[in-house]
């Protein structure tokens, strides 16, 4: 069986005329909306902060312009394929119509560990700020019951000693479990099954709220920032990674999963209105809008607390709380934009991993149950149920800088997959149409496939060594499973659907 068979790109098309199972509910002000609910949150909320005072200092600007950057070239890439292909399943489907069968699955698997990951992370942040808002208001929740029972810090002379980056550097915390992370994700569960229209307004609301309170930090904070603190704004190189510009490119790289709201984006195409001309706008505006507040956040975060200070999972709540009695008012202000920002951002992870499961079980590559549709909502309830099951789970006992990098690796191997699959696409279906055209595309996309490259050179060996344990045990399920239920290799069953390998 040819593992590189392709998906015929204009029988996809023409299916999407004709499933109507999803609702089609979205415009462009909601997925630009979608995107920044998505990338708005945990980089300005808790990444920021992390990333300053363990690799970057007040350079962690420059990391988030290298991110940006990469991030652009990308976005072009998704934008042309999100207004060619406008269907759930976004880089995988992508895949399958460019690279084929066996890549689309990795691309897939690859999504999986990025979706349910970055939903757990950012509800683990979102636990540090709910615990410290109510905190204020003179509720303490246990420490036991407000973080994940283990930390872990990578040994540094392990290397790509496999057994013991997973079996040492486990440090006990004292605490049981994270108990807000994994109600938050419950409760997000529940909305997603209810449906996307309520999905996307809740979305919106939120979205709203938490722009209007990033710009009251910066606007407010400008007032406070101490250049001391910025001295030296590229701090001195303590080892590999760690400060110095190569902590920039390292801090890069870790914050780069903030970034992967457009790729949320592309997941709803096949509930978009009109995708052909509002994928494009929500992807490209969405990026746009994000990149100059998550600069401004950080140069403002930076200049008003000294980067060492804020390894915390509430760096903005930190920050606010160092202005002083005369501004005590804004604090409450503050973590409830951020509690509701980081909300956004779980509820759009959490929409685009079930759609991802959707596409690849009606593609036959996973069991049928996952593609299994609401019969009064019209939304994939199973899968959604699912992912949040093992969301609850992982919230509860993983810290938030391991689950970010893991999902930071995962998302830049999709993008890089993505520029690639468009570049190939242009040689190999020229006369198809495009709605949207990558500009430059052979600048753009290699570009966008070395930056990329390279911001996943600078992650540490373990998350290196994570990604691959992760990719061996989709490879085993594919031919275990994947391979031998595919609609493409049952042309009897769908013969529309089968293209000839390239």
């Amino acid at each position: 069986m040819n593992l590189f068979r392709r998906k015929n790109v204009a029988h996809i098309q023409s299916e999407i005329l004709t499933d109507h199972s999803l609702k089609r509910a979205l415009g462009p002000a909601n997925l630009t909306a979608l995107g920044i609910g998505a990338i708005v949150g945990a980089g300005i909320f808790v990444l920021t902060g992390q990333a300053a005072a363990k690799y970057a200092g007040p350079a962690i600007v420059f990391s988030f312009v290298l991110a940006g950057l990469a991030c652009t070239f990308a976005a072009l890439c998704y934008a042309e394929f999100s207004a060619m292909i406008p269907v759930s399943g976004s880089a995988y489907t992508y895949g399958y119509a460019t690279l084929g069968e066996f890549v689309a699955w990795i691309i897939g698997w690859d999504l999986i560990l990025e979706y349910l990951f970055a939903a757990s992370a950012v509800a683990v942040g979102w636990s540090g700020y709910v615990v410290s808002f109510l905190k204020d208001l003179g509720i303490v929740i246990p420490a036991a019951f407000t973080s994940a029972p283990y930390d872990h810090v990578t040994p540094a002379d392990a290397g790509w000693n496999v057994w013991r980056l997973f079996t040492e550097g486990w440090v006990s915390t004292g605490a049981v479990l994270n108990v807000p992370a994994m109600v938050i994700v419950f409760l997000i569960t529940i909305l997603l099954v209810i449906g996307i229209t309520e999905s996307a307004l809740f979305n919106n609301i939120i979205v709203a709220i938490k722009l209007a309170v990033i710009l009251a930090f910066v606007a407010i904070g400008a007032a406070y920032i101490n250049r001391e603190n910025w001295d030296p704004f590229v701090p001195a190189a303590l080892g590999e990674g760690q400060f110095g510009w190569g902590g920039v490119l390292r801090g890069a790289g870790v914050i780069f999963f903030a970034y992967i709201g457009f790729d949320a984006v592309s997941t709803a195409a096949q509930e978009a209105r009109n995708a052909q001309r509002d994928m494009p706008i929500g992807i490209l505006g969405s990026l746009a809008v994000c990149t100059v507040l998550y600069i401004a956040v950080a140069l403002v975060l930076t200049g008003v607390v000294h980067y060492t200070k804020l390894n915390v999972p509430d760096p903005i709540a930190v920050a606010i709380n160092s202005l002083g009695e005369g501004l005590k008012w804004l604090r409450p202000i503050i973590k409830i934009g951020a509690i509701a920002g980081l909300s956004s951002v779980i509820l759009v992870m959490m929409l685009g991993q079930p759609r991802i499961f959707y596409a690849m079980s009606k593609d036959g590559l996973l069991p049928p149950v996952f593609s299994t549709v609401h019969g009064r909502f019209r939304t994939p309830w199973v899968a959604t149920v699912l992912t949040g099951s093992v969301a609850v789970l992982v919230a509860g006992l993983f810290p938030i800088g391991l689950l970010g990098e893991l999902v930071s690796i995962g998302t830049l191997l999709a993008f890089a997959i993505v520029c690639a699959g468009v570049f190939v696409l242009r040689f190999t279906d020229p006369q198809i149409k495009r709605p949207f055209r990558t500009p430059i595309f052979l600048v753009v996309c290699p570009l966008g496939v070395l930056s990329c490259g390279w911001l996943m050179y600078g992650l540490p060996a373990d998350t290196w060594a994570r990604l691959l344990i992760w990719m061996a045990l989709g490879i085993v399920i594919y031919f275990s499973y994947g391979r031998r239920h595919s609609k493409l290799n049952q042309p009897a069953r769908s013969p529309a659907v089968v293209a000839d390998a390239k």
